[in-house]
């Protein structure tokens, strides 16, 4: 049986979550994100850019039960092939294509091949019909998988952990961002920043908020994630926290967030 696709004029969005600093919330929210669009009966692909493979782990997947994940359809992408590396998840709407630590192997692959960066794109426009939202999560650099992911995106989402020195690094990605939108993908615009791991009773976090809003107030997303235990458990039993424990505030603060993005214009 065909899948259903979407009239070409109403594609949807596909969002890149990208910050080159590690354990800022980008994998949690990549899940929890996908998880929580796919409740409100959004078709969602959620693509694991990342070796580590930490989003594949998160929703349950057995990696050493793979047969096919990105890695399998990234060099020669069909319909055909992007399906047979497309997975199920637990949570209807949600579908999810692994990574693997075969990815680590495209950095040098693609070292000297033309058109590196369009690779990514290919294997989303043989499905890309099929869906309303697609996420790609990144791995935590600027390499060539990140760059991959900005070509293909139309949105770039970006996760920023409420600590000290939450800002550095945020030059280098907006500056990566407006290579990629001037050379390669025009169609790139931002969707916004997302604070992760906030705590109002902790000084340093109520900082980084006002830091963003005065410097970034335009890039600034209305909704904010706690730090929050269940969000923090809820990986290691192969779950989103929409899963886990849907009542809980890391659960409610990513059902608020896709209603917000699924509404946002980027900019």
């Amino acid at each position: 049986m065909a899948p259903n696709k979407l009239e070409k004029d109403k594609m949807g969005k596909i969002i890149a979550l990208a910050n080159q600093k590690g354990g800022v919330g980008k994998t949690t929210t990549s899940i929890n994100l996908s998880a929580a669009l796919a409740v409100m009966e959004k078709k969602t692909l959620l693509i694991d850019c990342d070796p580590q493979a930490n989003t594949t782990s998160g929703l349950g997947v057995d990696q050493e039960a793979i047969e096919n994940d990105l890695y399998s359809t990234f060099y020669n992408p069909t319909r055909e092939s992007v399906h047979r590396s497309t997975q199920k998840t637990r949570t209807r709407f949600l579908d999810l294509i692994p990574a693997s630590i075969s990815l680590v192997g495209v950095e040098v692959e693609l070292a000297t091949e033309i058109a590196r960066e369009q690779y990514l794109k290919t294997v989303i426009d043989q499905v890309r019909d099929e869906y309303e939202f697609i996420v790609l999560d990144c791995p935590p650099s600027l390499g060539i998988l990140t760059l991959n992911a900005l070509c293909a995106a139309t949105e770039l989402l970006i996760p920023l952990q409420c600590e000290f020195f939450a800002l550095e690094g945020i030059a280098k990605l907006l500056d990566t961002y407006t290579k990629v939108k001037q050379k390669l993908n025009p169609q790139l615009a931002i969707l916004g920043i997302l604070l992760t791991m906030f705590d109002q009773r902790n000084r340093i976090s109520r900082d980084v908020r006002e830091d963003v809003k005065s410097k970034m107030p335009a890039y600034l997303l209305n909704t904010i994630i706690p730090r929050n235990v269940r969000l923090s458990e809820a990986p290691s039993y192969g779950k989103s926290i929409i899963y886990y424990d849907i009542k809980s505030k890391g659960a409610q603060a990513y059902l608020q967030l896709a209603q917000e993005v699924a509404v946002r214009k980027a900019i």
